[in-house]
């Protein structure tokens, strides 16, 4: 147990039994009132967005934990095969713990998987940015370029995004793996 002054951004805590992350803890002191620390947290098995309060003396059980990099190989039935970059072991990885970005993980990218100190996968983190082919969309207009808006595109992975007018089939997008929006086209 430590004292949740101890605790920063991006500290994985136990709260209620399950894992959560830490997204943000600001320290506040209104008017005459007691501090407390506003801390933002994501529930590491559900993916739900926690709010709480935590008053200023309150202590908090940190999770040790450990950050290994893997290279994803591919996908077994609802699992995702991943190999460690430093002994070429495989483990496969559910994909409730990669969540909502397991749509753009492609053949041979490199993630980060957080293990709990009883080497349970806590969580995956991909790359921010993927530079993905778009395989499908629907083709542009000399009127379509002109004007600004944006269209569905599917990309190589089979995720669908949406993609400026100018875009076309073959193109290479950089694609943001936390929100799934197009970032850029990418030169060739």
């Amino acid at each position: 147990m430590t004292s949740i002054s101890n605790v920063s951004k991006g500290s994985i805590i136990r709260f209620k039994g399950e894992p959560h992350i830490i997204e943000s803890l600001v320290h506040r002191t209104p008017g005459n009132l007691r501090a407390f620390y506003q801390a933002n947290m994501k529930n590491l098995k559900t993916g739900r967005n926690v709010e709480y309060r935590f008053s200023a003396s309150e202590s908090v059980d940190l999770i040790v934990t450990e950050r290994k990099q893997y290279q994803y190989l591919y996908r077994d039935g609802n699992d995702y095969v991943m190999m460690d970059n430093d002994t070429f072991d495989q483990i496969n990885v559910q994909e409730l713990s990669i969540g909502p970005s397991a749509r753009f993980l492609k053949d041979g990218i490199n993630v980060t998987i957080i293990f709990s100190d009883d080497g349970s996968i806590l969580d995956v983190e991909l790359p921010t940015f993927v530079e993905v082919e778009v395989m499908e969309t629907s083709p542009a207009t000399k009127d379509d370029r002109a004007t600004s808006g944006t269209k569905p595109a599917t990309v190589e992975t089979g995720a669908e995004v949406s993609v400026p007018m100018f875009i076309q089939c073959g193109s290479v997008i950089r694609v943001d793996t936390r929100t799934g929006e197009y970032i850029e086209r990418v030169k060739k």
